[in-house]
């Protein structure tokens, strides 16, 4: 049982670890694969600390011996509740929009970082077929913020709608995004996508995401009457219509190997029920990368038995 405590520790710290951020030992605990009681936790810890496979970093522990992290993740939790007022008021103005359902914050916003260069990124549900002429208003929107300057205000880069509520991808890069949401509107939405992908207690059984008490979805006199208009089959048709051309776009794109300000290859994966990132372009990375150091995690520790037998 220690052992698989100890592997499932080290899991939990190597994966925030590939992004330079050291957690606390509650974030450790809500992120095991078990219950287990504190104390028993901390002389885990306290193992790990004194064969010196992690290090402890004022209150966060970290794979590296290296206090500029923790200085790098208090300054980060700092700016993300400055973040987080923005992200009210661009989830209010998104609820706005014709047949968005659900609005949450994903990315490293919802998992409380953010310093100069980050993005509010927020994960939409629409409602069913109707996702590519929702998505077209809310990317015109997004040119207006643009020349506004609050670009950063609206990264709007995945959508779902009520009949894809399911994530294909079922791994721990997009079981850790899931359980880490922040709903922000449309609570019966965000409570159906989750029950839908109850499969994240797989990896994370510790983890509940709350969608109640959020605030419900705004209903305004435009989104009404232009929901009437495309509540038709021409609304179908130009639905699918803007899918195709969206995905000849993309497609071109990614044939030209362009990338973004973050320098990642910008690919989009397109269907009528989402339009997600192309998971090889960052999401594989993150979980090869993952793997990777699990596996030179244990092998270091059979090095330190080893030497110690």
């Amino acid at each position: 049982m220690l052992n698989i405590l100890r592997q499932n520790i080290l899991n939990t710290i190597t994966y925030f670890d590939i992004f330079h951020y050291p957690v606390t030992s509650e974030e450790i605990q809500s992120f095991l694969a078990c219950e287990i009681q504190p104390a028993k936790l901390n002389t885990c810890l306290q193992s790990l600390l004194t064969e010196t496979i992690i290090f402890k970093l004022g209150n966060f522990y970290s794979l590296r011996n290296d206090p500029a992290l923790a200085t790098r993740r208090s300054n980060g939790n700092r700016m993300a509740l400055m973040e987080m007022k923005h992200a009210r008021t661009a989830a209010a103005i998104l609820s706005r929009f014709p047949y968005v359902k659900g609005l949450a914050i994903s990315g490293s916003l919802s998992k409380n970082f953010a310093d100069d260069t980050t993005d509010i990124d927020f994960f939409i549900i629409t409602e069913a077929n109707r996702l590519w002429i929702a998505r077209t208003l809310l990317q015109l929107f997004y040119k207006l913020a643009y020349i506004a300057g609050k670009r950063r205000w609206f990264c709007l880069n995945y959508y779902i709608d009520e009949k894809g509520l399911e994530i294909s991808e079922k791994n721990i890069f997009t079981a850790m995004e899931i359980v880490t949401l922040v709903p922000m509107h449309g609570a019966q939405t965000i409570g159906k996508f989750l029950t839908a992908n109850s499969w994240t207690d797989e990896y994370f059984p510790l983890r509940k995401t709350v969608a109640s008490g959020i605030k419900p979805m705004r209903k305004t006199f435009l989104k009404t009457i232009i929901e009437r208009i495309f509540n038709t089959k021409a609304g179908d048709k130009i639905d699918l219509w803007l899918m195709k051309i969206t995905h000849m776009r993309w497609q071109k794109k990614a044939i030209q190997h362009k990338i973004n300000e973050k320098g990642i290859y910008i690919g989009m994966m397109v269907d009528r029920h989402f339009s997600k990132p192309n998971p090889a372009n960052f999401q594989d990375q993150i979980i090869h990368q993952y793997q990777a150091r699990v596996a030179e995690l244990k092998q270091k520790q059979l090095r330190s038995v080893n030497l110690v037998n």
